[in-house]
This record gives C-alpha cells, sequence and structure tokens, in this order.
C-alpha cells in the first residue's frame, strides 16, 4: 500500500474509502441491540488494520477534547482505537492515556473494571467508540468511568448508524461526535460497487471482442 496521505481531507477520504470496502456490508442483520437492520458495519477490518490503525489514530485524535487526560471505551471494539489515539497523541507531543474498560470486572486480583494508567480523580476522559447505534456500549463505558470519579462529557466514534445513538448520549448530557455517518459509508459502498461492477462489464465486453477477433 502507498505511504498514508497527510492533509486531514485526504486521510479522512481513504479512512470513508477503506471502511466502505472493508467494514460494510448490505443485506439482513441481526445487531448486538437486537435490532433488524440492511445495514452491517463492522470496524475491526479497518481497526485491526495498520493503515486503517494509522489512519484512525489521526482522525479521532483530532476529535479528542485538548484537556482530556485520557481516552477510555470497552472492549473490545474500542480496544484498538484508545491505544491508536495515545500513540497518536505521542507522536504529536501529546500527553495522552489509554484506557481499556472491561464489560464486567475482573474476577480475580483487584476486581478493577479499568485496564490502563488511570487518571487522578475528576480528569476529563474522552470516550471512544467504534460503532454507534443505541449508545448502549458506550453509555456503559461512560457510567463506569463516571463511577471511577472521572469527567466524561464526549464520545467520540467511527461511525454513527443514525438510530437514536446521539438523542441518547444528549439524553445522558453528552456530546456524540463521529467521524462518518452511516449514510456516507453506505454511498461510498454503493459508489464503489458501481465502479466495480462497470470495470468487470468492460473486462467482460473486452474480453468477448478479443474472442470474436481470435474465432474470425
Amino acid at each position: 500500500m502507498p505511504s498514508l496521505p497527510q492533509s486531514p481531507a485526504d486521510g479522512r477520504a481513504l479512512l470513508l474509502r477503506l471502511l466502505a470496502e472493508r467494514a460494510y456490508r448490505r443485506g439482513s442483520f441481526t445487531l448486538a441491540s437486537g435490532r433488524r437492520s440492511d445495514h452491517y458495519v463492522n470496524c475491526k477490518p479497518v481497526s485491526l488494520s495498520g493503515p486503517g490503525l494509522a489512519l484512525l489514530g489521526r482522525q479521532l485524535l483530532a476529535c479528542v477534547e485538548p484537556e482530556a487526560a485520557a481516552v477510555a471505551g470497552l472492549t473490545l471494539g474500542a480496544d484498538p482505537l484508545v491505544s491508536a489515539v495515545a500513540l497518536q497523541a505521542a507522536l504529536e507531543g501529546r500527553d495522552l492515556d489509554a484506557l481499556i474498560v472491561r464489560k464486567e470486572a475482573k474476577g480475580h486480583g483487584t476486581g478493577a473494571w479499568l485496564e490502563g494508567p488511570l487518571p487522578p480523580p475528576g480528569a476529563r476522559i474522552c470516550v471512544l467508540e467504534d460503532v454507534v447505534t443505541t449508545g448502549g456500549s458506550a453509555l456503559k463505558a461512560v457510567q463506569q468511568l463516571g463511577e471511577a470519579g472521572y469527567r466524561i462529557e464526549r464520545v467520540v466514534a467511527i461511525v454513527d448508524r443514525q438510530e437514536g445513538g446521539a438523542e441518547a448520549m444528549a439524553a445522558a448530557g453528552l456530546n456524540l461526535r463521529s467521524l462518518f455517518l452511516l449514510e456516507e459509508v453506505a454511498a461510498a459502498a454503493e459508489r464503489g460497487g458501481a465502479g466495480a461492477a462497470a470495470v468487470s462489464a468492460a473486462a467482460a465486453t473486452s474480453a468477448a471482442s478479443s474472442a470474436d477477433v481470435r474465432g474470425s
């Protein structure tokens, strides 16, 4: 793969293309929330790839509050995200740690809900999420962080599915920022599919023409 683009706009465009190609599917699916949907988004093929991780680190970090002491998110989807953002912050000379919020308390040792270098109580933390549908996963992370004494005002997601997550965040006093809306990813996938179909059709026409020439 060629070197990653340096401008934020070009980086965002490439990230959208990767999500459309590797993370999005259209069909009939049952989501984690139990809802049925024609759209499925699984960001892990992007967030667990080298280029995807590098792009996400830059794009997500730009949405994190300057005064945040750490980024955090609910395991498993947020694990690569918080790591990528903390790494990108270090590369930019910014002090920002990463925390992982467990889905349940550790069953041994300290019984901790949180993993990582804990900031002092009262510190602001930005919550990261891969895909927001109803907002349940992010809100669970917010709850655990709040009970640990931290301040959370913002949730940053890769994709907002536009199914009530932003409203649920607002009702909880949180601001949701997303890199992309589901409609953007779906539209990019449709454009990519149309382009691929056109290339395939052109190739088939060319092959048929060549066969006719050989046969004449």
